[in-house]
């Protein structure tokens, strides 16, 4: 039987970063496999999933490149199947019908017997014929002697004793189902062999595990992936910066260094931290994933968005900056500015960490004449740089071969012959080219603006000065 992974988030808010990661693992693995990666919707929770929330999971997905096969599956709409389910265990005698009270419940956990937690129903073994006319929940008739065991392909052989596990309730007594049945129900149905999750489930795994036995099923691959924690050693929060995945597209960073970035979280293959995500289903094994928890770091992650900005196809840069620019809610670029940006993607994406560095490099060659020059940057343009300018256009205004090469030699030529150094010169052009010090070089800008735009910038600026 081929591989089925899935990935099954609750739609109460934003595709959280470690849902992200967990969506990744089980991604990279089917890929690697050649099997399917499905997504389920765990909208049970009536009261606190919404529409919005279940759209933002899609769009966190969609935008980190994680497709998933068939339809998304949504457990509401389930709700029925997993009441059939509950009703054959009663019948088959795993499951029984429990009338016990809410106050039952608190008054056994208060006594000794129910020191640790576990709620031993009256109603385990009682006669059916003494059962009251009233409403009941159905649970699970939970092995009381024992070792309750998996083997898990991260975290090892994983014991229980059985009496740690209570009767945990399968059917609500509204008929609604709860978590637990509901996931394995789904799990089963929809195929899957492999249960690729954070360790916070771990003793889920247990407990599902009894149902899967119950029922004759066959138990999935279990494997509990460690938490992300913060750079203070705590779980990920809003406390240490962005836990959303669409922040992360709101702050400029690629879906592939995010990939790259993620799939490092946890997850190892030798001594590579950089790579495509090709390279990554190739080697993605559950073997590589580590036991200890992982630390986000954002100076990695901009270290891996910087190498990723820098190798990356034009194209996808391109693609890259139109979907940064649409999360601001800004117009997309027109088809004059891409071709523009194309030809200086090769200059603005060097030291470029995310794609609004790139964006601020590339201002130059996309802002319309005349503009005004940064407010702490015109100080540059004064009256001694006039000067300079004036002698020097006419000689720029002879250059025939308008050339990165050509136009610095003709500028250090012109800084000797006026007893400066180059800076003096090259740092002011920047104001005039672009407005700001913070630019590409002198000689990138003034080749790919080309010899007519360079010198209508520089009567713009000695009219002005």
């Amino acid at each position: 039987m081929g591989i089925v992974t899935r990935f099954a988030p609750s739609p109460t808010g934003y595709l959280h970063i470690g849902g992200a990661r967990t969506a990744l693992f089980n991604w990279l693995y089917a890929r690697a496999n050649g099997g399917k990666f499905l997504l389920r919707i765990e909208d049970t929770d009536r009261e606190r999933s919404t529409d919005a929330a279940t759209q933002a999971i899609f769009e966190g997905l969609k935008w980190l490149g994680l497709n998933w096969d068939d339809e998304a599956y949504s457990q509401f709409a389930r709700k029925d199947r997993h009441a059939e389910i509950a009703h054959a265990m009663l019948g088959s005698g795993h499951a029984y019908k429990c009338y016990a009270t809410k106050e039952d419940i608190e008054a056994f956990r208060a006594s000794p017997e129910g020191k640790y937690g576990s709620f031993q129903s009256p109603w385990r073994g009682a006669d059916p014929a003494t059962a009251p006319d009233a409403p009941y929940v159905i649970r699970l008739k939970a092995p009381r002697d024992g070792v309750m065991e998996i083997t898990d392909e991260v975290q090892g052989r994983v014991k229980w004793k059985s009496a740690e596990f209570d009767d945990m309730i399968l059917l609500r007594s509204d008929g609604t189902p709860t978590y637990m049945l509901a996931v394995v129900v789904d799990d089963h149905d929809m195929g899957v062999t492999h249960i690729i999750r954070g360790d916070d489930h771990l003793i889920n795994a247990g407990r599902q595990s009894l149902i899967y036995h119950a029922m004759g099923w066959d138990v999935p691959v279990f494997a509990h992936i460690p938490l992300i924690f913060g750079d203070d050693g705590k779980k990920l929060s809003k406390r240490h910066g962005a836990t959303g995945a669409q922040e992360y597209r709101a702050m400029g960073y690629l879906p592939e260094a995010m990939r790259n970035y993620l799939a490092r979280l946890g997850w190892s293959h030798g001594d590579d931290e950089l790579f495509t995500t090709a390279q990554a289903i190739e080697w993605f094994d559950l073997s590589g994933i580590n036991k200890a928890p992982s630390r986000f770091d954002f100076k990695k992650l901009d270290n891996v968005s910087k190498h990723h900005i820098e190798t990356a196809p034009d194209d996808v840069l391109i693609a890259g900056l139109q979907d940064y620019i649409s999360s601001q809610d800004r117009e997309p670029l027109s088809e004059d500015a891409i071709e523009k940006l194309k030809t200086v993607l090769p200059i603005v994406r060097e030291r470029s960490k995310k794609l609004p560095d790139l964006l601020d490099k590339s201002r130059f060659i996309l802002q319309a004449r005349p503009f005004a020059p940064d407010e702490n940057d015109a100080k540059h343009l004064n009256s001694v740089f006039n000067g300079i300018l004036k002698r020097l256009t006419p000689q720029l205004a002879q250059v025939t071969t308008w050339s990165k090469e050509e136009l610095e030699t003709l500028f250090r030529d012109f800084a000797q012959t006026e007893g400066l150094g180059l800076g003096k010169i090259a740092q002011p052009m920047k104001v005039v080219l672009s407005g700001t010090t913070k630019s590409p070089s002198t000689f990138d800008m003034m080749a790919a603006l080309g010899k007519d735009e360079t010198l209508a910038r520089i009567k713009d600026t000695l009219a002005t000065m």
